[in-house]
């Protein structure tokens, strides 16, 4: 019945997918099948139901760190940084080499105007193998609010040199801000240039580079 829901799913017929899931786990619970369910809850806008779901099956299955990761994915998309950094920390205490959940509270530091802490985090992700585009995207911004500029420019230019079309287009959205916040406006204005270049529906970059303009006059 678990495979029916999931060809249900990939159909998208979710309702029924529900209800193949809801009779497999009345069969015999499975941490998987509870996942799935969650998953159509999430198509459906459901999410205070999936987070009910997981919950539940969470307190019937407190070691599992895969629950408390949707409970804690669920909080994120409902804008409650507190309750999902508090389920992220669960996760690490049960799976301390989770990617997913170090990289949320690194970013939950960084937005708490706590870069010190957040490049300490990233870091730790590099010292795992995690080497990507984001990941050093996110260190570059880390090192410019905390002060360290040097550092902040070899660490877009090494998201830089693994970005591809998709992602180069915001490593020099960010590259421009650092510009601007260092005082270079031209490099700013470059950066916000082959930004555009490489995404013609870039708003953000946009409208820096408008505002540049005006200053121009």
């Amino acid at each position: 019945k678990a495979r029916l829901g999931k060809c249900y799913y990939q159909l998208g017929l979710f309702r029924d997918a529900e209800q193949q899931f809801k009779s497999s786990i009345k069969q015999q619970e499975n941490i998987v099948t509870v996942l799935e369910l969650g998953k159509v809850y999430h198509k459906l806008d459901q999410p205070l139901t999936s987070l009910e779901l997981y919950t539940d099956a969470s307190g019937r299955n407190p070691k599992d760190h895969h629950l408390l990761l949707g409970i804690a994915r669920i909080h994120d998309q409902l804008n409650d940084p507190t309750n999902a950094v508090a389920f992220y920390t669960k996760v690490l205490e049960l799976d301390a080499s989770n990617i997913e959940a170090i990289a949320c509270i690194g970013s939950s530091y960084f937005h708490n105007d706590q870069p010190e802490i957040a490049l300490r985090t990233y870091r730790r992700l590099l010292q795992m193998g995690v080497g990507s585009t984001e990941l050093w995207n996110n260190l570059g911004l880390s090192c410019f609010h905390a002060s360290q500029y040097d550092m902040a420019l070899s660490c877009f230019e090494r998201a830089l040199s693994k970005a591809d079309d998709k992602t180069s287009a915001d490593v020099w959205y960010n590259v421009g801000h650092i510009a601007l916040g260092i005082g270079d406006v031209n490099l700013a204005y470059q950066a916000f240039k082959i930004s555009c270049s490489l995404d013609p529906n870039h708003a953000e970059t946009f409208n820096n580079l408008a505002i540049l303009e005006l200053r121009k006059g």
